[in-house]
């Protein structure tokens, strides 16, 4: 029988996950909301927000779906496995006491130091001259994070005192970032290579899956501001096998055992971003579900079937599975709207998707798009994840950035040093 999918979210990752799902020889329909332009073209689409659940509830009701996937982290911290289950919908993603790892950085600080995680040293506030107070007792640069889920954006890396205290008053005083910020932690500032390690899990193991990099900061060579990623890759070749055992061993099983000791059923996806200290890896922070640009990677070099190892994770026999992954590299380039991660252009139409989608080699993924008139255009800050598998690094950065300049729209850039690290 011919398997129904819901998928929950409209941006790239989610646009990935639905490519690869449609790829599934058990899967006869997919569904995704709200879903985009993109994702339209593979999937039945609904414009139902991520955070809306019981309008994606009624949804379920009336598709009827075999398995639902979940995208983004909000809908996960509101409890949408937990809402879904109860009625008899087979979700994957973790419940809303495992989502925890991601809507709390406080949390899961405190977490990884009852078990033994390797991660940097923090401290917790609510008052702010109390964190004041502590900013200027630490070394620069350090760390400022709102505790909750801020978008990708409540993380401040300030370089001096002018800064940190900048970031303090507006998570503290101005609640630039509301309840999330209403909790703070003042962490040191780890040094290295930052990298993202992902794994499907069941409840009671885990498999992990080839290390990517993210490029955060908005500017060539990490400057700038903070963004939700700039693109991707994967394999790492800097992250060796000593680094991966030592995330598997020290993280990943602790993260396990952990749980099993706070009775903790966290199934899904764990992706915590790490920094290959001089030390050893260490956890920046947890995230509950598939990173995005990663998982624009990712799905180019999987090789399973992703619907099936889904199915695993929720029934808890993924020990039973072996997760195939192609040996060559993925590149994902994100395509951003002028002004972007502050207050950006939109609404220009984009041309020459198809083609850069007709290079070989090459898939786009649509992330802040929209349909106007019949034609595509930019309605988000991150547009579009241009990706390309290929033999080499080298040339999955040539073919990528080729397809890149295929693709035009007023205001549109990108990071032009994607995967550079790797070349070293």
């Amino acid at each position: 029988m011919s398997q129904k999918i819901f998928v929950i979210g409209g941006g790239g990752r989610e646009h990935a996950l639905c490519w690869k799902i449609a790829r599934s020889p058990l899967v006869g329909s997919i569904l995704c909301a709200p879903g985009n332009p993109g994702i339209a073209q593979i999937a039945q689409t609904r414009a139902v927000s991520p955070e809306d659940l019981s309008a994606l509830l009624e949804l379920a009701r009336e598709f009827q779906p075999d398995l639902t996937i979940v995208g983004p982290d909000n809908p996960l911290a509101l409890g949408i496995v937990d809402l879904f289950t109860a009625n008899g919908f087979k979700t994957f993603g973790p419940n809303q006491k495992a989502a925890q790892f991601e809507a709390s950085k406080v949390f899961t600080k405190e977490f990884c130091l009852r078990h033994h995680i390797p991660t940097a040293r923090s401290e917790q506030f609510t008052d702010v001259t109390k964190a004041l107070a502590c900013s200027r007792d630490w070394p620069f640069p350090q760390v400022i994070k709102a505790d909750g889920l801020a978008l990708g954006k409540g993380v401040i890396i300030a370089q001096n005192a002018a800064e940190a205290e900048a970031a303090i008053d507006d998570m503290l005083v101005k609640k630039v970032f509301g309840a999330a910020g209403e909790k703070i932690l003042i962490e040191e500032f780890l040094t290295g290579p930052e990298i993202s390690a992902h794994a499907f899990v069941d409840g009671k193991t885990f498999a992990m899956m080839p290390i990517a990099q993210d490029h955060k900061r908005v500017g060539e060579g990490d400057t700038g501001l903070n963004t939700g990623g700039m693109g991707t890759f994967s394999p790492v070749p800097f992250a060796s096998d000593a680094d991966i055992a030592q995330i598997a061993e020290e993280v990943f099983e602790r993260f396990m055992e952990g749980c099993r000791k706070e009775n903790i059923d966290y199934r899904g996806i764990l992706f915590p971003g790490l920094i290959l200290t001089t030390d050893g890896p260490k956890v920046l922070e947890f995230n509950a579900r598939f990173g995005d640009p990663e998982t624009q990677s990712y799905m180019r070099r999987m090789e399973s079937d992703l619907v099936e190892v889904c199915h695993a994770c929720v029934d808890g026999t993924l020990a039973g599975q072996e997760i195939r992954w192609n040996t060559q590299t993925a590149i994902c380039v994100v395509v951003a709207s002028g002004g972007y991660p502050g207050n950006y252009q939109k609404n220009s139409p984009i041309t020459g998707l198809d083609h850069a989608s007709e290079m070989p080699g090459v898939v786009v993924f649509h992330a802040g798009t929209s349909l106007k008139d019949g034609a595509v255009i930019n309605s988000g800050g991150r547009v579009l994840g241009v990706t390309a598998l290929e033999d080499s690094l080298p040339a999955a950065r040539q073919r990528a950035y080729a397809a890149v300049d295929q693709i035009h729209f007023s205001g549109a850039f990108c990071r032009r040093d994607i995967a550079a690290k790797g070349l070293v």
